[in-house]
């Protein structure tokens, strides 16, 4: 536990002290230009990924990086308010759903009921992706490494998709005022590919 003081200790004597004049500018309220939807997995960490400071992403983080559809829903308003707040009220000009390879998230949607008994939450927001296991399943894949990442990038546009189901995300996006970007992120070589919408398929950032 120590080593968390220290961390925060190291913060206030060194990257804090850097960035001081920022930390004040920002300290009265956010303007953030981008919605960065990720997987809470660990290894992901937005603002290092996108070389941005403190303020300029409103993070959203949940596993699998899933967007629940347009609706009034008591079971998934963490989700739903936080990109109905950072749209609405935030006026963000951005959106990034960025899943990653390796993720658990996506994995533990081919287990079974009884592996899943002591995660009954996860199990039942993962029910979410749900129309990513059929389009895999119509693949007819036989690989496992190639079925999961298939199951990654899959899941990423059919957030993208979600995203257009809300009437205020929809209209930004037709007028022009909103991009959406779907990321995919290699955590063991750093590779970032983005989804080219017109090719249907994953380019690299390079």
């Amino acid at each position: 536990m120590q080593y968390l003081f220290d961390g925060v200790k190291e913060f206030l004597a060194n990257d804090y002290i850097e960035l001081k004049r920022h930390f004040h500018k920002i300290g009265k309220g956010q303007k953030p230009h981008t919605l960065f939807i990720g997987c809470s997995d660990s290894r992901v960490v937005p603002n290092l990924i996108t070389r941005t400071l403190p303020g300029e992403l409103f993070v959203i983080r949940n596993i699998a990086n899933i967007v629940p559809r347009h609706r009034i829903s008591k079971e998934f308003l963490a989700t739903t308010s936080a990109v109905e707040y950072a749209v609405q009220v935030l006026n963000v000009e951005n959106i990034i759903v960025c899943g990653h390879s390796n993720c658990g998230g996506c994995k533990a949607i081919y287990m079974d009921e009884k592996q899943t008994t002591d995660i009954p939450h996860t199990r039942k927001w993962l029910e979410l992706m749900g129309k990513v296991k059929e389009q895999v399943a119509t693949l007819g894949t036989n690989d496992e490494l190639e079925k999961a990442v298939l199951t990654e990038q899959l899941n990423i546009v059919e957030q993208m998709n979600h995203l257009l189901s809300y009437p205020y995300i929809k209209e930004r996006y037709e007028q022009g005022k909103m991009n959406i970007l779907g990321w995919y992120y290699i955590i063991e070589t750093g590779e970032v590919f983005n989804y080219d919408t017109e090719l249907r398929r994953f380019e690299k950032i390079e």
